[in-house]
């Protein structure tokens, strides 16, 4: 055969044998699902989730008819972080602030005056009901963030301006034997000596007495017809005092006279004041809860309603010390009352936590 017959059959040859062959099928999909759309419906069964209707904080059967608990952080998820924390103050925790003006052992002439032998009395029982004395830069943590303190706690806050001799004699023995710090509410007046100045320096430096501001003038309260520069003058005056003395910034004011108002109360926040006191006796403090009055009881004419002033931190209740011991085992059933409500509401808290909370500020620790 010829070379030209040969190739031409070898080319159909080829042609017949590529035509019999079959196209493999395409492969069958995989039946793994995909992560991203696996990611995706999770996400979107996840942001179906509806978050419980939180309770509303606790109501205590303990305050006095009128009055009601006050909150004050505005960030949900940040205060259940706060409240729920492993390292925080466990809820319940209290706190009885307790004014003392005059501890004498002569006759009593005021109602401001205690007698020293119920003075001591008081601090016998506030220890053997478990309480235990911080400081105010301890009661700001714990107001603000609920930073850790002792279940059961007491802010000491001796009002007005005293010889050393009266702290060494009345409140040094609670520093020493139980390690109890205590508040001086002092007036930053040009009146006080220098020996008197001094007195408070060296008492200052010993690390157990704690220095908070209680105006310059004082014997005229800052009221809603207080001037800017008057008011100005009982904060920022005493802050310069006290950094010209004490090397530091006031962070309390105690209110002078038991005197407040809008304006007063909002210079101080302005000036870095985190806490105020009253002189109203309306119950203790836990985290995100003042008890406080909206409007003025004819049956206590003489405690100014806190409620409208915005700010409960700057405007909290103390103690008078001649009746603080009665109430006692009412501010202990109040924090084992509060424990065990929280404890009723934590399901609920950490379910709405996870769901709007925890995608943002992560895990509670």
């Amino acid at each position: 055969m010829r070379p030209t017959l040969t190739l031409l059959f070898t080319c159909l040859s080829l042609l017949v044998a590529a035509c019999g062959r079959t196209t493999p099928p395409a492969p069958t999909p995989s039946a793994t699902p995909n992560p991203s759309a696996t990611a995706s419906l999770t996400a979107t069964a996840t942001r179906q989730r509806t978050p419980p209707a939180l309770p509303g904080p606790y109501q205590s059967p303990y305050l006095y008819s009128g009055d009601t608990a006050h909150t004050y952080i505005d960030d949900t998820c940040q205060y259940l972080r706060d409240r729920w924390s492993a390292g925080n103050a466990v809820p319940g925790t209290v706190v009885m602030v307790i004014m003392f003006h005059s501890v004498t052992n002569d006759a009593l002439s005021s109602p401001n005056q205690i007698s020293e032998f119920d003075f001591r009395a008081l601090m016998r029982s506030l220890y053997d009901n478990g309480f235990q004395a911080i400081t105010t830069a301890e009661l700001a943590d714990f107001m603000d963030a609920n930073r850790y303190i002792p279940p059961r706690s007491v802010l000491l806050v001796s009002d007005d301006r005293h010889q050393r001799q009266y702290f060494d004699l009345l409140f040094r023995q609670y520093w020493q034997e139980w390690g109890w710090p205590v508040v001086n509410a002092w007036i930053s007046t040009e009146l006080s000596t220098a020996d008197l100045w001094q007195q408070q320096v060296d008492l200052h430096n010993e690390g157990w007495v704690d220095y908070q501001a209680h105006g310059v003038i004082h014997n005229l309260p800052m009221g809603p017809d207080s001037t800017d520069e008057y008011i100005l003058g009982e904060l920022q005056g005493s802050i310069d005092k006290f950094q010209q003395y004490f090397g530091k910034t006031p962070i309390a004011i105690i209110w002078p006279g038991g005197g407040f108002a809008e304006r007063p109360v909002e210079l101080a926040r302005q000036l870095g004041y985190r806490l105020g006191f009253t002189v109203n006796p309306r119950g203790p403090l836990m985290y995100n809860w003042v008890p406080l009055g909206d409007v003025l009881n004819p049956e206590r004419p003489s405690w100014l309603p806190e409620g409208g002033m915005g700010d409960p931190r700057l405007v909290l209740p103390r103690f008078w010390d001649t009746d603080a011991i009665r109430h006692l085992d009412e501010v202990v059933q109040l924090s084992q009352s509060a424990r065990s409500q929280a404890e009723v509401d934590r399901p609920l808290e950490l379910e709405y936590y996870d769901i709007l909370c925890a995608p943002v500020l992560g895990p509670i620790p």
